[in-house]
């Protein structure tokens, strides 16, 4: 039996996965048709991207289920025209990816090291670095990239805590949850790195009384989604010093437009949403498992909750 699977997204996307795919579906055994264009009622799995041409799932009665290419669905999970199993992309290349970034940048302001890379002069005035286990960093999210990237950083000798909506357990980590919990890794947090998912409960989750209640001279990070962030209230915070300096990599309108704030504000490090990139490679073997999974009648991988929105 052949497989017939749609490829829902951007001609550009295409060029880079096709191969990928198409190696990944050999080397599993598995024939099938890969397409950009197959008739609905034909259509057995759509590899999918949120920004695809593809809106309206109602025609696809035959398919089993639409394995997103990213992994942020919040641009699909409203569809009401989606009636089958949405999987989300947990690629290991993007997750190495990912706590590759964030690891450079906690080191970054863990060590000061725009002291030494941005001082002009012939200032010298040594100074005795911190060990990691004197630094406390919280991160905010510990999904499959925070959780990762809490190892790595646990694994270094960071004091870390992380939090949650719902309890979870890491070895090494202080994990916290709910309102109460949001607010003690607030307040211990001297870096706090942002890894949650963007839903109606997370916007704004960073606000003027959160900024407030972390430690002065605090550092922020924000790898995750834009919206998770009051611009206006960050802001604020680094123009009073009570914040001492963000890395911005998402924002609530990308590219980040060129009179934003944030491309002049002297505290803030813009980056052009480049701290995890899904790779085609690995992110190709995970969509072709969940296609192995399906025609087995075992559960997909990474499904996710309507409701909760991730």
């Amino acid at each position: 039996m052949s497989l017939n699977i749609l490829f829902a997204a951007r001609p550009e996307r295409w060029t880079v996965y096709e191969q990928p795919l198409r190696d990944a579906l050999r080397a599993a055994g598995i024939t099938a048709k890969l397409k950009l264009d197959i008739p609905p009622s034909e259509v057995d799995y759509i590899v999918y991207a949120p920004n695809s041409t593809l809106q309206d799932f109602t025609p696809y009665t035959r398919a089993k289920a639409v394995l997103n290419l990213w992994a942020g669905v919040e641009k699909i999970t409203g569809n009401t025209t989606l009636h089958i199993p949405l999987a989300r992309m947990v690629d290991p290349g993007l997750t190495k990816g990912m706590v590759e970034w964030v690891t450079g940048h906690v080191m970054r302001y863990h060590l000061g090291l725009d002291i030494d890379i941005l001082h002009t002069g012939t200032d010298w005035t040594p100074r005795t670095p911190p060990l990691a286990q004197e630094r406390k960093v919280g991160i905010l999210g510990m999904g499959a990239l925070g959780a990762e990237t809490a190892r790595t950083l646990v694994n270094l000798g960071f004091d870390v805590a992380g939090w949650s909506r719902s309890a979870k357990s890491e070895p090494g980590v202080k994990c916290f949850h709910g309102d109460q919990g949001l607010q003690d890794v607030l307040a211990r947090s001297e870096i706090l790195v942002l890894l949650l998912p963007d839903t109606p409960a997370t916007e704004n989750i960073i606000n003027k009384a959160a900024l407030a209640a972390m430690p002065d001279g605090a550092f922020i990070i924000n790898p995750g989604r834009g919206p998770l962030i009051d611009d206006d209230a960050l802001i604020g915070a680094l123009d009073s010093g009570k914040i001492a300096h963000a890395t911005l990599d998402v924002f609530r309108i990308e590219p980040l437009p060129a009179e934003h704030p944030y491309w002049a504000h002297p505290h803030v490090t813009v980056t052009p949403h480049i701290a995890a990139e899904t790779r085609a490679v690995t992110a190709s073997q995970v969509i072709v498992e969940n296609i192995q999974r399906g025609e087995t009648g075992q559960g997909f991988l990474h499904l996710v909750d309507r409701t909760l929105g991730y």
